[in-house]
């Protein structure tokens, strides 16, 4: 079988390398809650997309710190009674997908919320303050202070989404479930273990797992390539290396895992270089929830064929 990083037995049992913080689990418990003292605040408006078989909206709420966070919300019309609701996440710099794209949902008699990421290509607003780098490089951002970590307060927009959704009249708060690959797999992730309430996670490839791991393996070419500038510019001498490692081990979805309730279905190929599978296979095994994985031998960070269809029917049997 052919591979980049272990194989398949030391896959599923790798632990991860990324050190853990001492201080991990009272760093979410104050961060949540922050979150639950958070007022969401949610407004609803009318989208320019508009089909006969549901109701789209722009919808807006405030997560951690003030910013205002976007998310299009599909309710469909030939539904009454309270529903489930799939969360949807998207990659790293992206935003939510096109309308059309999250109709098959609705289809299926499920209201759809998928959110931009704060900062991203979407609509978000990105109201931080922090010093250093901003131009690009949201895993570092934040790194010399924990709590200005710019992954901590997009976790928790995952969460609030979370309580949005269950607010909705029209949603049933007990089916909720969420997806999403690459930066979209570890939102997934983190949603499910900062609100356990989520019944199904399906997450390909996820991001933002293992760190160190990935840097050791010099994978860093593409989406963890700001670890080696933070370096190159900021400590070339690696003299805070391991307080560095450390604290990025606040975001890292592995140490997250084992808060998640939900039945886990994650998406991998062994032929990855953007998130390697041993850093995918650090949160997998930490899961101490239902789970199962579908593996593809000869495929990347891309499409995985018959994957969507498989997480389609896995998040809809609720």
């Amino acid at each position: 079988m052919p591979t980049v990083d272990m194989p398949i037995e030391e896959l599923l049992t790798y632990q991860g390398k990324n050190p853990r913080p001492q201080d991990f689990d009272t760093y979410w418990e104050d961060a949540l809650a922050e979150l639950k003292q958070t007022d969401p605040k949610v407004t609803l408006e009318p989208s320019t997309f508009q089909t006969s078989s549901a109701e789209c909206h722009d919808l807006y709420f405030t997560g951690v710190g003030g910013a205002r966070i976007y998310a299009k919300y599909i309710k469909p019309l030939q539904v009454t009674e309270p529903h489930p609701a799939v969360l949807h996440f998207h990659g790293y710099s992206g935003h939510s997908p096109d309308w059309s794209e999250l109709l098959k949902y609705v289809a299926a008699g499920f209201s759809v919320l998928a959110m931009d990421v704060r900062g991203q290509g979407g609509r978000s607003e990105d109201n931080s303050q922090v010093v250093g780098n901003t131009l690009y490089g949201h895993i570092i951002r934040g790194v010399q202070d924990p709590k200005t970590l710019f992954f901590r307060n997009v976790f928790l927009d995952t969460a609030q989404l979370v309580r949005v959704a269950g607010e909705l009249n029209e949603v049933d708060p007990n089916r909720i479930v969420a997806t999403g690959s690459s930066q979209g797999g570890a939102l997934t992730l983190a949603c499910g273990a900062l609100a356990p309430s989520v019944k199904k996670l399906a997450a390909n490839y996820p991001f933002l797992s293992d760190y160190q791991r990935v840097w050791e393996m010099d994978a860093v070419n593409q989406a963890y390539r700001e670890i080696v500038d933070y370096f190159r510019r900021f400590d070339p001498t690696h003299s805070t290396e391991k307080e560095f490692f450390t604290n990025l081990g606040y975001i890292d979805i592995q140490h997250l895992a084992n808060r998640i309730s939900g039945e886990v279905l994650m998406g991998v190929g062994l032929m990855d270089l953007s998130c390697p599978p041993s850093s995918q296979f650090a949160a997998y095994n930490k899961i101490e929830s239902e789970k199962s994985y579908a593996l593809y031998p000869d495929f990347a960070h891309e499409n995985l064929p018959g994957q969507q269809d498989r997480m389609y029917q896995f998040l809809l049997n609720i």
